[in-house]
C-alpha cells in the first residue's frame, strides 16, 4: 500500500471513529419538556393558550335524564351533568349530542371537540374527525348555531378556533386530555355500556335555552 492510500484509510478510519464517538457521546444540557405537556412546575399548560377561558365548577351535582341545566356558557364545559356520561374514547357522533351527558364525561377527563356544520365541513371535517377518531379520552359531535367554527372543551376550560389547521387544537388537547390537576374524577372511564348509553342513537341534543321556570331546568347556582 502507498502512502497516498495510508493517508487516504487513516482518514477513512478517523472518519468512522468520529462518528461513532458522536453517536454514543453524552449531549451537555437538561431535556425540556414539551411545552403544552402537564408537569409539576407546570400542571395546567393550557393557561399558556393564548384565548382560552378558564372558569371554576363545583363537582358531583348529578341531574335526572329529563331534566336541563341552564348552562352559563355554550357550549357548556362544567357544572351540574347527567349521571351517565357519553361515550368519549375516540368517539366521533355524526348527530348533535345531550349537552348534560358530555358535560360528565369531561368530569372524567375527556376534550370535547364541537363544530358548527355550517361552517365547518368537507376536507376541514375530514381533517377534525382525523383528530379525534380512535383516540381515548377524546369525543366530536356537531353543535348547531355554534356561532364559531370549532370550539373545545375540557372540564373549566374553553377554546374557539376557526379551522382545524389552528394549531391551539392540539395544544389544548395535550394540555388538558387526561390532565389529573384540572379535572374532578381521574381514573374514570370513558367506555359506556349499550344499554346505559347507546353510541349509535344517544340522548338528543336539546336546542335553545331552557325554561327556567319549568321544575325540570336546573339553576347553575
Amino acid at each position: 500500500m502507498g502512502p497516498l492510500v495510508r493517508v487516504a484509510a487513516a482518514a477513512t478510519a478517523l472518519i468512522v471513529i468520529a462518528v461513532t464517538a458522536g453517536c454514543g457521546s453524552t449531549v451537555r444540557g437538561t431535556a425540556v419538556a414539551e411545552p403544552f405537556a402537564p408537569t409539576t412546575d407546570n400542571p395546567d399548560p393550557s393557561l399558556g393558550i393564548e384565548g382560552i377561558t378558564v372558569i371554576e365548577y363545583p363537582v358531583g351535582l348529578h341531574v335526572r335524564p329529563q331534566q336541563r341545566v341552564a348552562y352559563d356558557r355554550t357550549p357548556p364545559f362544567g357544572g351540574p351533568h347527567d349521571a351517565v356520561w357519553a361515550d368519549c374514547n375516540g368517539t366521533v357522533y355524526d348527530a348533535p349530542i345531550r349537552s348534560e351527558n358530555a358535560v360528565h364525561s369531561l368530569e372524567h377527563g375527556a376534550v370535547w371537540i364541537t363544530y358548527d356544520p355550517k361552517l365547518v365541513t368537507g376536507t376541514d371535517l375530514d381533517r377534525l374527525v382525523g383528530r379525534v377518531e380512535g383516540q381515548p379520552y377524546l369525543m366530536m359531535s356537531p353543535y348547531p348555531d355554534l356561532s364559531v367554527p370549532i370550539s373545545l372543551q375540557s372540564w373549566g376550560h374553553q377554546l374557539v378556533a376557526d379551522g382545524p389547521s389552528d394549531s391551539r387544537i392540539d395544544h389544548f388537547v395535550e394540555a388538558l386530555r387526561l390532565n389529573r390537576n384540572t379535572f374532578p374524577e381521574p381514573g374514570a372511564t370513558c367506555s359506556t355500556l349499550p344499554d346505559v348509553f347507546d353510541v349509535d342513537n344517544p340522548p338528543p341534543f336539546q336546542a335553545g335555552p331552557p325554561d327556567r321556570s319549568s321544575p325540570d331546568t336546573i339553576p347553575m347556582n
